[in-house]
């Protein structure tokens, strides 16, 4: 039996029937990172904390006392501040930082009884679509396509939690999406990823990009799995005024695949020119499935999703250039050695040799869009059509149970494709998240589930957008499709 080929699930049940221990499975999964170092999906392992962990949830697990995720081993995106565990957020900037507290979301984690193997690697400051703005290098997604050995990225900014997933480093990992930064790199390596409601986790202790469009969630190889490490982040957080007091459904206790009745659209700006028409077939199968299923399939309208990827460059950019403002080499960080710098000259030099160059053009748009003369023309209209952007899901929600869309508008591309279009067209490299961003802007939850392959048997996704705080329904239409497709 490959313990790293289980489920959670089956693991929970292994546990149960004491067919292995906490400690052998977390051996097999360090056993794996090892050996697939080449991914690079790894920042900062904590091997010697995760065995000690799994000695103690063989205790429990000895006196039948399991907790919701005992002795399950998981990676964490190195933005979750981790008590003595480093926290880089992949930049040169934070690259010796060693939180003294915990996020909320790993704590919730580890109450539940997880197993924390590591911090992932990701885009620095979490700002990217490919995983090739790490300080540490980029990631390397472990599906390459057929008679091929080259090297393809695994989406971003969450790339090292997805190849993780993908590649049986861990059961499971959390990620965070600002603009889609769960749900394509999901897509790119056939991945189950959430982004929950805005709200329906705390952000305290994570490191803030965006703070209005920022959300904790989770990548896992299954439906059930992802559902169920969703459940244990969520909730009200005291630490954290942007979180949601709500209740939260047992989501993986009340997985039902039956959409008979379910209304689903379709949004037609969703099929965007020069989309390959690979990606439209599997969208149309995805209706086809759903609809002998018995969901019935209907035409809908998000008017404003053209204006979606303006909007959120505009405000991602803003908040980024006011939440990377405290990284000034005062209080943490990276420090610029030398004397007879004035202030000014420090700051200056410090933030020009710790930022990467896609985090410095983000700071200086957003600094330029906040600008005197300019605040008005560009982050205050484009506050206006956010809303207008919500508002469209709110009308749409009116009509429908659910929103079934592409995840990305393609499989994933070569590392060496991706680093020639960042630096001489960024704004084409931004057009990856172009099915997701609309959903962060409106702060609906969504979750892409791999459907099927495309002709160089590379991974893709369909994405699945529901109402507010309706989490439970993303889940039921994802599980139909992970049905049909047999996995």
């Amino acid at each position: 039996m490959e313990l790293t080929k289980l489920t959670i699930r089956q693991v929970i049940e292994g546990y149960k029937t004491k067919s292995f221990s906490a400690t052998e499975v977390t051996s097999a999964y360090i056993k794996n990172i090892e050996q697939n170092r080449h991914l690079n999906a790894f920042i900062t392992d904590s091997f010697d904390i995760a065995l000690e962990s799994a000695k103690k949830s063989d205790e429990n697990i000895a006196a039948s006392k399991l907790r919701d995720l005992e002795g399950i081993p998981l990676g964490i995106k190195d933005l979750f501040c981790t008590k003595n565990i480093r926290t880089t957020c992949a930049s040169k900037m934070l690259e010796n930082f060693v939180p003294t507290y915990e996020s909320t979301v790993t704590q919730k984690l580890l109450d539940a009884g997880s197993i924390t193997l590591g911090k992932l690697n990701m885009d620095e400051f979490a700002m990217g679509s490919a995983n090739t703005n790490s300080y540490f290098g980029p990631v390397i997604n472990p599906y390459k396509k057929d008679n091929s050995d080259e090297n393809l990225v695994p989406g971003g900014s969450s790339g090292g939690s997805a190849a993780a997933v993908a590649a049986n480093l861990c059961l499971g990992a959390t990620g965070s999406d600002t603009g889609g930064s769960i749900r394509q790199p999901a897509s790119f390596t056939n991945t189950v990823g959430i982004k929950p409601t805005y709200g329906r986790c705390s952000r305290f202790g994570m490191v803030a990009f965006a703070s209005s469009l920022d959300q904790a969630g989770i990548f896992a190889n299954n439906v059930y799995d992802a559902a169920l490490l969703q459940r244990v982040i969520s909730g009200f957080d005291s630490k954290d005024s942007t979180s949601v007091e709500a209740f939260v459904p047992q989501f993986e206790k009340l997985l039902n695949s039956d959409v008979r009745g379910k209304k689903i659209g379709i949004p037609k700006e969703y099929l965007v020119e020069g989309m390959s028409q690979e990606i439209i077939d599997l969208w149309n199968k995805g209706k086809e499935i759903l609809k002998k299923r018995g969901a019935e399939i209907i035409e809908i309208s998000l008017p404003h999703t053209s204006y979606a990827g303006a909007v959120y460059y505009v405000l991602a950019s803003a908040e980024c250039s006011s939440n990377l403002a405290r990284f000034d080499g005062v209080r943490y960080g990276f420090r610029v050695e030398g004397d007879g710098f004035s202030l000014d000259e420090m700051y200056e030099k410090t933030r020009a040799i710790a930022f990467g160059d896609e985090v410095k053009r983000r700071i200086l748009t957003g600094t330029y869009v906040l600008s005197a003369g300019y605040f008005d023309a560009y982050y205050k209209k484009a506050q206006k059509v956010r809303r207008l952007i919500l508002q469209d899901f709110k009308e749409a929600f009116k009509k429908v149970d659910a929103i079934l869309t592409p995840t990305t508008p393609s499989a994933a591309f070569s590392i060496a494709e991706s680093k020639t279009i960042g630096n001489s067209d960024p704004v084409k490299m931004y057009l990856n998240d172009i099915f997701t961003i609309p959903v962060n802007l409106a702060g609906v939850p969504a979750i892409s589930v791999p459907v099927g392959f495309d002709k160089d048997n590379l991974p893709l996704g369909l994405q699945i957008i529901a109402n507010h705080l309706d989490e439970q329904t993303a889940f039921d239409v994802a599980l139909t499709l992970e049905e049909e497709r047999g996995f």
